[in-house]
């Protein structure tokens, strides 16, 4: 079978997964044609997706959200303005798709949280099948923990999940831990690659940091500076940064890179992060305490940071307070446990959805030609 994906490109998370299914459908003899990235100006590809991925990447423009001036906060109104702002060019980036879907004929389309997908069924007509997967589609799901006192947050995260997924003939909700399906949602591991799962843990006298914005350096700068005693490596995609950046003997910033990312994951103590799904889930299966702290006006990491607490990753945050991390432990060991034999069920998953829609796709043939010998 062929496939082709659509990733969102906002922080790494929606290409590690896309990495990890990568790997996962070419283990089962299957090709990836193209990868299509959404992608806005502020951001740039990171290469060890560019290196790893193996098919053609298209970088296309696709609507993000907008920050303050301190790259911090996320600005609904803002978002809205400066987005409608770009439809000619969002415009562009669906006929752009169109014309890889006609050359490439793929008959899968995997789309991971970009909003592209959805819109493209509105105005273009796709003979493949399309998956969405994501974390955020456990929004319907009744175990789902929803953030309390936002409802315009948790109006317009719904909405923008059911757009990414409009079209979808599989909405495939990634889970830090096994829940029961829910309706036609398929609650489904998460996709951790097989680099995470060949590393072994250790614990040197570091803390790690990731931070999807920028902007939260100054606070992690700030309490560095304050507590020299505790050493911290640190990791954004800031677009001009060089690569390694030592602004105190404790704390370096690193430009995104996977592996030296992993290996640090694997050797530090916890992990403190704006509250992601797939590094909490990297620091789940490796067993390390984690901290989170959503991203201020993302009401879906606000979500996310709730999700990860009961699930037993460690706790939510609202500031980059390492000193937190010092008397925090995995409040569930058997978390990392159970995460690890979840993630097993994946091939099985594969294969199962694929004979499925093979299946439907050959009644659904036949029924459209009733003089085909499976009629005669």
């Amino acid at each position: 079978m062929k496939f082709v994906f659509l990733v969102q490109g906002e922080g790494r998370g929606h290409m590690t997964q896309a990495l990890s299914f990568a790997e996962l459908i070419r283990s089962q003899g299957h090709e990836l044609a193209a990868v299509v990235v959404g992608k806005s100006e502020r951001r740039v590809i990171p290469d060890f997706f560019l290196q790893k991925i193996g098919a053609e990447v298209f970088p296309v423009s696709s609507p993000n959200f907008e920050s303050d001036g301190a790259e911090k906060r996320i600005l609904l109104g803002k978002t809205i303005f400066k987005n409608l702002g770009k439809l000619p060019k969002f415009w562009n980036s669906l006929e752009q798709i169109n014309e890889i879907l006609e050359e490439t004929q793929p008959d899968f389309v995997v789309n991971f949280y970009e909003a592209l997908g959805g819109w493209y069924h509105l105005f273009f007509q796709s003979k493949a099948t399309w998956w969405a997967i994501g974390h955020q589609y456990l929004e319907a799901h009744p175990e789902f923990h929803f953030a309390k006192g936002r409802p315009l947050g948790k109006f317009l995260f719904r909405t923008h999940t059911r757009i990414t997924a409009m079209g979808a003939e599989e909405r495939l909700a990634l889970s830090f831990l096994p829940k029961e399906n829910y309706g036609n949602l398929q609650v489904v591991p998460p996709l951790l690659r097989k680099e995470v799962k060949q590393l072994s843990g250790s614990e040197e006298n570091f803390y790690l940091a990731y931070m999807v914005n920028s902007g939260y350096a100054t606070e992690v700068l700030d309490f560095a500076n304050k507590h020299p005693e505790i050493s911290i490596k640190a990791f954004w995609d800031k677009k001009e940064a060089r690569e390694i950046e030592q602004p105190l003997p404790n704390l370096s910033f690193h430009r995104v890179n996977d592996q030296t990312f992993l290996q640090a994951m694997a050797a530090c103590k916890g992990l403190v992060c704006t509250a992601g799904f797939e590094s909490v889930c990297e620091a789940m299966y490796l067993g390390k305490p984690v901290l989170m702290i959503p991203v201020a006006g993302q009401y879906e990491q606000a979500c996310n940071a709730l999700d990860a607490e009961a699930s037993g990753a460690g706790m939510a945050s609202d500031s980059f307070d390492f000193g937190k991390l010092k008397n925090l432990t995995q409040s569930n060991f058997e978390a990392s446990l159970e995460v690890r034999t979840w993630n097993f069920a994946w091939p099985r998953i594969l294969r199962d959805l694929i004979e499925k829609h093979t299946i439907e796709k050959q009644v659904f043939e036949n029924r459209a030609n009733p003089t085909s010998p499976a009629f005669s």
